[in-house]
Order: C-alpha cells, then structure tokens, then sequence
C-alpha cells in the first residue's frame, strides 16, 4: 500500500433549491464497510492535525466546510491534497502517513472509517512509521 492507492472520492448529490444533499454508503462510495464517523470543528486556521498513520484502518475524509490541505506519504512518494468541496475527498489506505493544515477559518471535516477507535492502530512516531515501512519491505 502507498500514496499511488489513495484515490479522490466524489459523493452523488441530489440537487435541490432548500439545499443540496450528498450521501455515502459503505462498500458503495466508499471502499470498505463504515464503521465510524467523525468530523472536527473550530478549527483554527492555524492547526496542524493529524500527524500520524494507522496500521490497518482504512479513511475517507472530507472537507464539509471550509477549506484544509493534506500531506500524505507513504516513506517514499508525497501526495499534496486540497479539500475544499465537501462532495470530495480523498481515501486514505492503511500506513499512510497524513498531516492536515492550511485550514481556512470555520473549517469542519469529516471521517468515515473501517474500524472503530483503537489507539494501538496508530503511529504517532515518524520514526517509529518510517521503521515499519522499512520492516515491511
């Protein structure tokens, strides 16, 4: 797995003058069954989130508000996403490492995981993922 797997994802949308509205469904839109969703709010323009990869969860994340830039890497090729439209985003596979910044004010993203929380998945350390990577070769 690598950058070369995390691909842009684009909702459908049903358009309507009260509001338009997108919708995703797991294993349809997305590549694997949802099994978590969160979003993050009050962002400020300032941030730097993520900073970490997972062993084994896979992501979608979109941008539903706002504006936000990710860098993502995979110990070898660099992938520089924007997110500014909340029907894309960008899926994440496993050990990917992503850092998220650029955030316009008022920003609010949203995620749609594999798996439940589970701190053990993560990989905090750039070190310590740049080891796994090298392990996995």
């Amino acid at each position: 797995m690598g950058v070369e797997e995390c691909k842009p994802i684009e909702l459908p949308a049903v358009a309507d003058p009260q509001g338009d509205l997108a919708f995703a469904e797991g294993e349809n839109h997305v590549p694997f069954p949802i099994a978590r969703v969160f979003y993050v709010y009050d962002v400020p323009a300032q941030a730097a989130r993520g900073g970490h990869a997972h062993r084994a969860l896979e992501q979608v994340v979109f941008c539903v508000s706002g504006r936000m830039a990710m860098a993502i890497d995979d110990g070898q090729r660099r992938l520089d996403v924007t997110l500014d439209d909340p029907r894309r985003g960008i899926y994440l596979p496993p050990m990917v490492w992503h850092d998220i910044g650029g955030f316009a004010e008022g920003t609010v993203y949203l995620a749609l995981t594999s798996a439940p929380f589970d701190e053990a998945d993560y990989i905090r350390d750039r070190g310590e993922f740049q080891q796994a990577i090298q392990a996995a070769v």
